[in-house]
């Protein structure tokens, strides 16, 4: 399992969806930049409540999540999130835990990214520089 830091923009995906069909201005498009923690180790992606907030993101399921530590807690998930590091994008839900943005597995294996730990950073797949590429089986 590997950390390190990146630069990552969230966009609310239903107004990109709304923006594209001309139902809402592009620039009323709610958007967050962080500085997020990249875990390998970690599966889904997280968001505090502020950010979800700021994003006008819905509550739309909440489960049962397990820490590392083995403790078990009911979190909240949310509509869809749209995801940007290194002018790669994705779309998926997020849970709402904690104080800081958090990039899981998910994400990077969508995105094809991978933990440079060495310098603790985020790189695209050097197979793939061009383009994302996603196993299928």
């Amino acid at each position: 399992m590997g950390e390190a830091r990146v630069q990552v923009k969230l966009l609310n995906a239903i107004d990109e969806g709304m923006a594209r069909r001309g139902l809402l201005p592009v620039d009323q498009v709610r958007t967050y930049e962080a500085n997020a923690l990249v875990d390998s180790g970690a599966v889904s992606s997280v968001l505090p409540v502020e950010v979800t907030r700021r994003l006008g993101l819905e509550v739309v399921d909440r489960r049962v999540d397990q820490y590392a530590n083995g403790s078990q807690e009911v979190v909240d998930v949310t509509e869809p999130v749209a995801i940007v590091i290194n002018n790669r994008k994705t779309v998926e839900q997020t849970l709402v835990i904690g104080d800081e943005v958090l990039i899981g597995q998910t994400v990077l294996e969508t995105l094809d990214l991978l933990v440079d730990c060495a310098n603790g950073r985020v790189i695209t797949n050097p197979a793939h520089p061009d383009q994302t590429v996603n196993k299928v089986k």
